[in-house]
């Protein structure tokens, strides 16, 4: 069955899973202390810009919660959009092992704004409230929408004002680069983005995610958490040896490329549709989509995908690396078949 479901269906980048069998070879030192990974952390701190410290985790679930659990107390409050995953999809994990609260702010589009925020910027200094400490964000967001470089200074600029920092979820940052058409150095330390995760797990990796910060004097104890948090993959080689290959030439932006070209595909054929309608800025690689409710048990038989508004019908489609067009159109082709 193809897969609009989601860039987790997908598999693995060949290239990146024939890196597994050199990885393989002989012993290496657990922990991150091998070779590899060390080579691997230098690469990502020049992709960067340098002058940041990085660190390789399993999941972006963890990512997050690390991150977030290394610059807050458990009086802090983190400020985030109403469908940002740390708020929706990854089980309360930061409120459990950060003990800090989450405020979410009611977004039309999955993107936070100084204006949406300052309302929330009240009884700082109060010993009866939490004080906020982070604005978290999503790049691209959960709406398949991307922050520019000037919402992004906009927003750090505003966090800076009040001394809290700007922490950028970064599963689908490659998608959010490959639409801007900018570096990932000009998407982060340059707007002032205090910590971001770049995924790879989306895009063409097996597992792993990289943690990187731009404010090392305050994220010291991270290794620990990491400890604490089962993020400490022994075997760090094998995440280390993906993004090796992850970055080499390019192909993390080459696969996001792709599946941002499928979606911009996918969105144009729908658009051809009289009765479907697509509601969000294609700025990634995920399209919403409006459809009749009478066709989407018929297409989920045979495509699978999620309804992500029930009320409105709101279907969310996401391209990944490996999505071809002859995918888009035979969902096309099958679509037309059911609503005329």
């Amino acid at each position: 069955m193809i897969s609009f479901g989601s860039d987790n269906h997908s598999g693995v980048h060949p290239d990146i899973l024939e890196v597994f069998h050199l990885a393989n070879k002989g012993y290496a030192v657990g922990y991150g202390e091998d070779r590899i990974t060390i080579d691997a952390i230098g690469q990502l701190q020049d992709l960067f810009g340098g002058a940041c410290d990085v660190w390789l985790m399993m999941t972006g679930t963890g990512a997050n919660m690390v991150a977030l659990q290394s610059v807050v107390a458990s009086f802090h409050s983190i400020i985030c959009a109403d469908y940002a995953h740390i708020n929706v999809d990854e089980c309360g994990a930061v409120q459990k092992f950060t003990q800090a609260r989450l405020e979410s702010v009611k977004t039309t589009d999955g993107k936070l704004t100084p204006n949406l925020i300052e309302p929330l910027m009240t009884g700082r200094g109060d010993e009866h409230r939490s004080q906020k400490k982070v604005v978290s964000i999503s790049q691209s967001t959960e709406y398949g929408t991307a922050y520019s470089l000037k919402e992004l200074q906009e927003l750090s600029d505003f966090a800076h004002q009040y001394d809290m920092l700007l922490h950028v979820d970064g599963a689908r940052l490659a998608n959010a680069a490959a639409y801007l058409d900018v570096t990932l150095e000009q998407m982060t330390k340059d707007v002032g983005v205090d910590m971001v995760s770049f995924g790879g797990t989306k895009n063409g990796m097996m597992f792993g995610e990289a943690v990187i910060s731009f404010r090392p004097e305050l994220t010291k104890n991270l290794i620990y958490y990491r400890k604490q948090a089962a993020q400490l993959f022994s075997k760090m080689r094998y995440i280390a040896a993906q993004y090796t290959v992850y970055m080499n030439n390019d192909l993390w932006l080459t696969n996001a490329r792709q599946a941002n070209a499928m979606a911009r595909y996918l969105a144009e054929r729908l658009s051809d549709l009289e009765r479907a309608k697509v509601v969000s800025p294609v700025q990634s690689n995920a399209v919403f989509a409006i459809i009749p409710a009478e066709t989407v048990s018929k297409l989920q038989d045979r495509y699978h995908f999620y309804v992500w508004d029930e009320t409105s019908m709101v279907v969310r489609l996401m391209c990944s690396f490996d999505t071809q067009e002859e995918y888009v159109d035979r969902f096309i082709k099958d679509l037309s078949s059911f609503l005329y």
